[in-house]
């Protein structure tokens, strides 16, 4: 069984399509005429920030492109803050990092139903929380004494609903050094590039120009099979442009992050899994986001539904509301560098503390897991400090097998590669007993007739599921031994969970809309309408018109020949009709 976020099978024709085939073709159609200058920038990028230093007022906003770009106070103050690393880390020369904060509600997209569609066709770990932004940061911090401070400091930030995190990140390689150089114009050019770009489609290789340098990827798709990324060839050029073909565009380096720590990595996966609050404690903006964004990923292709901030501060917006201690720590993963939070977040019941982050030469020391209470500074040694016991029991194998690695100097991407083909065998054997039950819930077929509402999905039980372990758990698929009862007990009630379900509930009652659709397409529905009375009649192609409406709406699992077949018995029984309610019908839209 699957672990993909099935999509619609078939492809409903709105309007989204025609503003994607618009921004396919730069240069070509008329139907461009009906895109707003800066559509295609806003497929990928809502702006482009420059954040530097006033010594009277502190951190600003110095810039921000394209200048009809909206962000709130709120929100300008929160990038200002999460722009620059705390001053404690120490970032001499050029620093990038990640982080993430809250969108300001009400704000309107001018492709926002292109941009759902696009959506649709991603994995379900990619696709865009409406709720947030991302910031891609490239911090400079070098000496400079014709300034008071002693230092020139400026950051150049690039604010995204899309969590690519590898593609950004090359991106301002690529554009931030020169820009440092010279400055504004610079800037113009770099968003005039981007505005040329192909929309963000998954499963299509793309052919990004930047400053004269082509980045070529391709978007992952649902479709694709977990673990599995298409390589991406670099081409060869007939002119003088330099191309670059990036591998991922989301993920980390994964075994990189998870080394200061790798003793504990199934521990860290069971934390995630089950959306407990979890701190990372780091020297540095880099190697927090780096890690934060390595756990959430770790139980992919599951997509972890809380909040997760890769680099969070004590001006961030939501501070007080994640470090009260009137209530419990919320479901959350903070990345965070300043020494007050060992302080401030003691209470919570999950710490990672990470020192600077290498590239592993030698096999790391066992480091046992240490009591909480012992966490005083954020000077405290390295490890994970928390009093949770694990339901699973340990996997040597993976161990000795990355210890292997490094000995042999295996390179990072390999140990990366094995890494994540463990955690998502992990997460696979974990979730496909409940995407076995889930299935099970579905009503058969035989049930759906055209002439009543479609059946309702049955309930969700607890007791039902826990039974189908003993035949159909993880141990098939498995040989981890360990308390998984307890383990999925105890996720039944998380967040991911929560999450999980809903999105599979949303899917399985889509597919009932859609056979549902098909088995009134197969009626001979101008019969029955000749059987029954006008009112009747009327009533039924308004409730067909509707259906037509809600497929295309919520882009239904329906074949686009079906469709087609409904209209055309819509049409058939309209004109069995007499004339003026003809008139009437075929003017009147649906709601």
């Amino acid at each position: 069984m699957s672990l993909r976020e099935r999509g619609p099978g078939g492809a409903v024709v709105e309007a989204g399509e025609e503003a994607a085939a618009a921004l396919a073709e730069p240069d070509g159609p008329e139907r461009c005429l009906s895109l707003l200058p800066w559509d295609r920038f806003s497929a990928w990028l809502h702006c482009v920030c420059v954040v530097g230093f006033d010594l009277e007022l502190g951190q600003a906003v110095e810039v921000i492109y394209p200048p009809h770009s909206k962000l709130t106070d709120k929100e300008k103050t929160n990038i200002c803050y999460l722009s620059f690393p705390d001053s404690n880390s120490g970032c001499l020369g050029d620093t990038q990092f990640c982080f993430r904060f809250r969108r300001s509600p009400g704000r309107k997209v001018s492709l926002c139903c292109f941009l759902d569609q696009l959506d649709r066709d991603l994995p379900v770990y990619l696709k865009k929380d409406p709720a947030y932004y991302y910031g891609y940061v490239h911090f400079r911090q070098v000496r400079d004494k014709s300034l008071k401070r002693g230092y020139f400091q400026k950051s150049l930030v690039l604010i995204s609903k899309l969590p690519y995190v590898h593609l950004f990140r090359t991106m301002l390689k690529q554009i931030a050094p020169e820009y440092f150089e010279k400055s504004e114009a610079f800037l113009e050019a770099v968003c005039s590039d981007v505005d040329r770009w192909p929309p963000p489609i998954p499963g299509k290789i793309l052919h990004l120009p930047i400053m004269g340098i082509i980045m070529k990827l391709r978007i992952p798709t649902y479709r694709d099979k977990p673990g599995t990324t298409p390589i991406v060839q670099n081409m060869h050029q007939a002119d003088a442009q330099i191309s670059m073909a990036l591998p991922t565009v989301h993920e980390v380096d994964l075994f990189r992050c998870f080394c200061p720590v790798f003793f504990h990595i199934q521990m860290l996966w069971e934390l995630v899994l089950l959306g407990e609050p979890l701190v990372v404690m780091a020297p540095s903006p880099s190697e927090s986001s780096e890690t934060v964004l390595a756990l959430v990923s770790c139980i992919s292709p599951l997509k972890y539904c809380s909040d997760f901030r890769p680099y969070f501060t004590i001006h961030d917006s939501e501070f007080k509301e994640y470090t009260t201690r009137t209530q419990a720590p919320p479901s959350v993963i903070l990345g965070v560098t300043n020494p007050f939070f060992a302080k401030t977040l003691q209470h919570w019941p999950h710490i990672i503390r990470i020192g600077d982050i290498k590239l592993p030469g030698e096999v790391p020391k066992q480091v046992k897991v240490k009591k909480l209470k012992n966490l005083k500074t954020l000077d405290s040694k390295p490890g994970v400090y928390t009093s949770y016991k694990p339901y699973l029991n340990k996997d040597e194998e993976i161990v000795k097998q990355l210890q292997k690695g490094v000995q042999q100097k295996r390179p990072t991407e390999a140990q990366s590669v094995i890494l994540r083909r463990y955690f998502l065998e992990l997460t696979e054997s974990f979730i496909i007993p409940l995407e076995r039950y889930v299935a099970s819930l579905m009503p058969l077929q035989k049930c759906i007739s055209p002439w009543k509402s479609p059946p309702q999905l049955r309930q969700f039980s607890q007791d039902d599921f826990m039974k189908t372990l003993e035949k159909a758990g993880p141990q098939l698929t498995s040989g981890l031994k360990g308390d998984w009862i307890g383990l999925y007990r105890h996720f039944l009630k998380s967040p991911n969970f929560d999450g999980w379900f809903r999105s599979r509930q949303k899917e399985m009652t889509q597919k009932l809309e859609a056979l549902h659709l098909e088995a009134l397409c197969n009626e001979n529905l101008v019969f029955w309408s000749q059987k029954h009375t006008e009112v009747e009649t009327v009533d039924l192609v308004l409730k067909l018109k509707n259906k037509l409406l809600q497929a295309d709406r919520e882009q239904l699992p329906v074949k686009t020949d079906t469709l087609k077949k409904l209209q055309t018995h819509i049409n058939d029984i309209i004109l069995a009709l007499p004339d003026d309610l003809q008139d009437i019908l075929l003017k009147t839209g649906t709601t």
